[in-house]
């Protein structure tokens, strides 16, 4: 297929959605007043799509060390970190998460994406083999594409698939490198890492365990390591892949390491070589917001108090919901037009949730993602159970109005 056909398709398919109301690709919010709080169309929404778990974006210690920041150094580095993009802020960041973590080193990229793909391209290469999650994030299917490793799916959440997997490869060269997610950002399931971890220890020499913390980084574990601190496995977790994006408010990513030598990969990993480095409001808000989520403890019970209201309330009104409670909500519905439909409802009635759609998602499911917050009033809580409850009630009534029919 060309590119005026693929266009072509594209346009179709989101003429399709927006037929249905709102095309959720060219959504724009005029203003955000709060963490969790925007203006759309003119209107005040809550916002309950945003991966804001802690609610820091809005942390005045954390915007001011940014603003700071960015009078100081300018609003962009124009280089990458290999070239003039390096600065103190981001050799600072770098400590702090290392110590955070009770690791050698750190490395900080740009964002979370890249922390992804400037890791695996890096340390899996030719003649090594990738075993990951089959439902893996974007950024490690595409690292797996740059890093030219043979690549290996194993089911979802399975480590006897995994241990099938890693069986298979015995006797042959090269490194295996297992990856999973921490929680998966499209269902909020948890890895069993402990099983995982063990079938790695199993597997013998010349294994290794890259765990993607990125929305679980300031959400499990005593400290707020993530699933590797809270299912006691940390050291079989031989890299740790975070992002600023969601715990800590602003924008970048992170690996972490015990392995000797692991900050090498300075000079051989692509988008750290050749993307131009964080920003300094950036890695100064990095760096306050990774204070403040230590300092703040009682964040991180907020949210799950949060997610468990939601989790119970939106499941009592009898919807699909996806997994156990986690800070991602994900809500089974029926086809992609159902799930726009109710999107686009949910909107009308002030609640601003995600919208996942086939061939993006796990299984071809149509989800609304919902994402808890530490910073949610009760008042929106209980407005957005209440928006769902009109929609069940409403679908419910349609269903048995089609039946008669």
């Amino acid at each position: 297929m060309g590119l005026k056909q693929k266009a072509h398709a594209a346009k179709q398919a989101f003429d399709a959605l927006k037929a249905l109301g709102r095309d959720p690709t060219s959504l724009t919010f005029d203003a955000m007043s709060g963490p969790t709080e925007g203006m759309l169309d003119r209107r005040r929404v809550a916002l309950f799509g945003t991966n804001n778990y802690l609610g820091l974006t809005f942390d005045p210690e954390i915007v001011g060390r940014g603003v700071r920041a960015m009078r100081d150094c300018g609003a962009g580095t124009t280089g990458s970190r290999i070239a003039n993009g390096t600065y103190a802020d981001h050799r600072g960041l770098e400590r702090d998460i290392a110590r955070f973590y009770d690791r050698r080193a750190a490395v900080v990229f740009s964002t979370g994406y890249s922390a992804n793909l400037g890791l695996l391209s890096a340390i899996a290469d030719d003649g090594d083999h990738l075993l990951i999650d089959g439902d893996s994030h974007a950024s490690i299917y595409d690292a797996c594409r740059l890093s030219h490793a043979d690549t290996v799916r194993f089911r979802h959440n399975d480590p006897d698939s995994l241990a099938r997997r890693l069986a298979r490869l015995k006797g042959s060269p090269g490194d295996r490198i297992i990856v999973v997610e921490g929680i998966y950002s499209m269902l909020g399931d948890l890895a069993p890492l402990k099983e995982i971890a063990a079938v790695k220890r199993e597997a013998g020499d010349n294994v290794y365990l890259v765990v993607d913390e990125a929305h679980s980084l300031g959400v499990l574990g005593d400290r707020g390591r993530g699933l590797c601190e809270a299912a006691g496995v940390e050291a079989d977790c031989d890299y740790v892949v975070g992002t600023f994006s969601k715990s800590i408010g602003t924008t970048g990513g992170f690996c972490v390491s015990d392995i000797a030598d692991f900050e090498m990969i300075r000079a051989f990993s692509r988008p750290y070589m050749f993307t131009a480095s964080m920003t300094p409001a950036a890695s100064a808000s990095a760096r306050a917001g990774f204070e403040r989520m230590q300092a703040l403890p009682a964040l991180r019970a907020a949210l799950w108090s949060t997610a468990r209201r939601l989790h119970a309330g939106i499941a009592a009104l009898g919807f699909a919901v996806a997994s156990a409670p986690s800070p991602v909500i994900a809500v089974v519905l029926d086809t992609p037009e159902q799930a726009v439909r109710m999107w686009n409802r949910l909107i009308d009635a002030g609640i601003y949730t995600n919208i996942a759609l086939p061939p993006a998602t796990p299984g071809g499911l149509s989800l609304l993602r919902v994402s808890a917050s530490a910073a949610h009033r009760p008042d929106q809580i209980e407005a957005a159970l209440g928006a769902f409850g009109a929609l069940a009630r409403d679908f419910a009534a349609s269903g048995r109005a089609a039946s008669a029919a």
